[in-house]
């Protein structure tokens, strides 16, 4: 089977999602069979909501799809590595993989701080693949906050 990375369309989730005051984080949600079932760009400022994270809200999106909250054998493709919250979204939706562009030493909860498909409390381990397309994901992350830098 070949790779065939769908970090573009999460990528276009983060730039949408910075064109609306957000932090560009995108994330895109596949069926077993690698169809988009979901796509979400943050929206916490827009929503009021510390939780509507993109990877969140695409869960969501497709748990009500599916009529499930159990995604297993889904994939998401996210611009930024989840924070503890959305990698615990993650285990209980019983995500299959998860692929992420950028590293995040200061928020991440995948790699780095809570670690949390590490602990035995994790309901379950997706594989995990990083860096794809991290130059890319980077660079939407440092346009933004640059631009947000100049304004103050």
């Amino acid at each position: 089977m070949r790779f065939t990375s769908h970090m573009d369309a999460a990528l276009a989730e983060a730039r949408a999602a910075a064109a609306r005051g957000e932090v560009p984080v995108g994330a895109v949600l596949l069926d077993g069979s690698g169809r988009i079932v979901a796509q979400a760009g943050n929206r916490t400022r827009e929503l009021c909501d510390p939780t509507a994270h993109a990877e969140v809200l695409a869960i969501r999106a497709a748990c009500a799809a599916a009529g499930s909250e159990r995604l297993a054998g889904h994939t998401l493709y996210v611009t930024l590595e989840p924070c503890a919250m959305c990698a615990a979204a993650i285990a209980a939706a019983r995500l299959k993989a998860v692929y992420f562009g950028a590293s995040d030493p200061k928020s991440g909860g995948v790699l780095h701080g809570a670690r949390v498909f590490t602990h035995s409390q994790s309901h379950h381990v997706p594989e995990v693949y990083d860096g794809i397309a991290a130059a890319a994901c980077e660079e939407v992350l440092r346009a933004f906050f640059s631009a947000r830098r100049r304004l103050l």
